[in-house]
């Protein structure tokens, strides 16, 4: 109870035998740890109705923008028989292409290749996964931490640097590199994470202004000497040495490399961390109610600043496996859109270990098909981007997903159940 009782004088904002309220911990609405808690509590069928309905939507899009479609949209009825038809193969031309090009191409011409789009989807899915694995940890713990991006960068700039400055044996290199843009990750997050618990700052403020920070730091530094390649006018790093790169797992022909193993063993570690350990336990009931876990004895401030180390520190490993993975070089826009496609990677897998790796496998199909769909299908890339903005809008909206494909409210049971209860 925090109402107080006649006769005693406690402090606004305290409990007796608690630590006094964070300045942000409770005193804010508690609509955004509802809307958290409501996507993630989210049953596989509305996350699978949510993809397919955005699907279906983009397939609209493809046959409205498709030339033939609009040729013969003009009789169509006349002959609507051709206008089907058109929808049909302009929509299949495009699906089909971007299942050759992220998971099995029957139409290539050696082996290899056949089965190389499944290898792009995989690598492309890495950085997602640490990214995602980051972000879902803060949202289970009630905190919206939107600074993926200047972590992932921060992460890539610093085992960029380790791996191109340092001469190392490769064992070790490797090892310093990623420990390096994981530490860099996460202290880069514990700011947002400190400020919130000691100042109260919104930490949705904070990591947008060091997403721009870190940013403009990494622009910066690839115009001095010490990241700077020799001889370059351009802001690109010197190539990184061979012995700080992750192995690649099926040889030189293919891309996916050893950080692919290095997700799976971060998803099965956060998963451990969120369900089995005490630290698991106390971000969650934080999550879950703040003020409850603080009344039982939890440190909120000390959850704030460890849950953002830790979503930081995983997030940095997104942009080392971007440098030490596939680029093997630091140069602006080597981070790309991950931090705030893994928004949508920890929304879509309900902020789970397991489904943040099956999203982000999704999202690296998605990305590795793209260039195939359009070269084959003329299919603009601008759809996939509309498919992930449309199941970021029903992700976000459960009631809405249930309301269109008449779906019942979580926790309603049967009427026989209501009856009984009655």
């Amino acid at each position: 109870m925090t109402d107080r009782q006649p006769g005693t004088s406690t402090a606004p904002g305290t409990t007796k035998g608690s630590e006094p309220r964070d300045p942000s911990g409770t005193a804010e609405p508690n609509r955004g740890r509802t809307l958290l808690r409501d996507i993630a509590e989210s049953t596989g069928a509305v996350v699978t109705l949510a993809v397919l309905a955005a699907l279906a939507l983009a397939a609209v899009l493809i046959a409205a923008a498709n030339p033939e479609v609009q040729r013969t949209a003009s009789y169509v009825f006349a002959r609507p028989s051709d206008f089907l038809t058109a929808v049909w193969e302009a929509v299949w031309s495009a699906y089909s292409s971007l299942f050759r090009g992220a998971v099995f191409d029957p139409q290539a011409s050696t082996t290899e290749r056949m089965f190389r789009p499944l290898t792009e989807t995989l690598t492309a899915s890495v950085p997602l996964i640490f990214a995602g694995l980051g972000l879902g940890i803060g949202f289970r713990s009630g905190l919206f931490n939107i600074g993926a991006q200047g972590q992932v960068v921060l992460g890539a700039v610093v085992s960029a640097y380790v791996g191109f400055a340092f001469q190392l044996p490769a064992l070790l290199h490797v090892t310093l590199a990623v420990l390096g843009g994981l530490m860099a990750g996460a202290l880069w997050a514990g700011i947002a994470g400190a400020l919130k618990a000691r100042f109260g700052a919104n930490e949705v403020i904070v990591t947008i202004m060091l997403n721009s920070i870190a940013v403009l730091l990494m622009s910066y530094l690839l115009s001095t000497t010490a990241f700077k390649r020799p001889g370059s006018n351009n802001p690109i790093s010197p190539m990184l040495d061979e012995s700080a790169m992750f192995v690649p797992l099926l040889g030189d022909s293919f891309r996916l490399h050893a950080g692919w193993l290095l997700a799976l063993a971060a998803a099965v570690g956060t998963w451990w961390l969120m369900e089995r350990s005490t630290w698991g336990f106390k971000f969650r009931a934080v999550g879950a109610n703040a003020d409850a876990a603080r009344t039982a004895g939890t440190s909120v401030r000390a959850v704030y600043v460890w849950v953002m180390l830790v979503a930081g520190g995983l997030a940095g490993l997104g942009g080392v496996s971007q440098v030490l993975g596939t680029e093997g070089v630091l140069q602006e826009g080597v981070a790309g859109s991950i931090g705030f496609d893994a928004i949508t990677v920890a929304l879509l897998g309900r902020s789970r270990p397991l489904g943040t790796v099956l999203a982000a496998t999704l999202f690296g199909a998605l990305r590795a098909g793209s260039p195939l769909m359009q070269t084959v299908s003329g299919t603009p890339i601008d759809i996939v981007l509309v498919v992930q903005a449309v199941i970021v809008l029903l992700i976000a909206a459960p009631p809405l997903v249930r309301s269109m494909f008449r779906l019942p409210a979580p926790g309603s049971g049967s009427r026989l159940a209501k009856e009984v209860a009655a």
